[in-house]
């Protein structure tokens, strides 16, 4: 596939850098994409806030290097950066969106942490925006309305599975990484904080963008 004039945009998740996604930048490069790898100061801000100050920078230079079509990758909390975006934003030349272990439908995990103030101090605003009902971001941005593909890991840290009722990467649960309306899903023997740097998982990625669906 001739990928000269497609652009990738990465974005990190929550208490990460643009250090975190530099091997599936350099991945991608690789493979003839351009690529943004954006980076925002993720406990300082709202998510809405930290959506709005990322993501129109990363598309306008990849606008002014001539990209023709943009595709997203996110980690974690990148993820609802995108989708809070997209619902207030329209990007005409939006391709294809891989989500690496997003809390879709917000984290359990976070539950249980958020009502402490230390928390709250570490972690920011938008920390505190990922929890599970109503009341979460999460829950109110809607189905997924472009191209999605979703991959997330079952492997979770030791000590962080006790916080999920079912199959978890220590982070975020297999069944909130799903997003209704997205094109495919894929569970990988990986756990959250490193499930970007898995040489599976970006050739899964590539493949994604490349063709709309994962390879089986």
């Amino acid at each position: 596939m001739n990928t000269q004039r497609e652009g990738v945009i990465l974005l990190h998740g929550l208490a990460r850098t643009r250090r975190s996604m530099r091997s599936l930048a350099l991945f991608l490069g690789q493979r003839g994409y351009t690529v943004v790898n954006a980076g925002y100061r993720s406990c300082r801000e709202p998510i809405e806030t930290l959506a709005q100050s990322t993501i129109p920078p990363a598309i306008a230079q990849l606008r002014r290097q001539g990209v023709a079509t943009i595709h997203c990758v996110t980690h974690s909390m990148g993820g609802i950066l995108l989708r809070f975006f997209l619902s207030v934003e329209r990007v005409p030349e939006l391709g294809r969106v891989v989500m690496l272990s997003p809390p879709n439908q917000g984290s359990e995990l976070v539950d249980c942490l958020c009502r402490f103030a230390w928390f709250r101090r570490v972690f920011g605003p938008a920390g505190c925006q990922l929890t599970t009902g109503t009341e979460g971001l999460p829950a109110r941005l809607g189905p997924a309305d472009f191209p999605l593909g979703v991959i997330t890991g079952n492997r979770p840290a030791i000590g962080l599975g006790q916080f999920f009722p079912g199959p978890n990467d220590g982070k975020v649960s297999v069944a909130r990484a799903q997003l209704a309306g997205m094109a495919d899903f894929l569970e990988v023997g990986c756990g959250h904080s490193l499930i970007m740097r898995h040489r599976r998982v970006q050739e899964q990625v590539a493949h994604f963008l490349g063709n709309g669906r994962f390879e089986r």
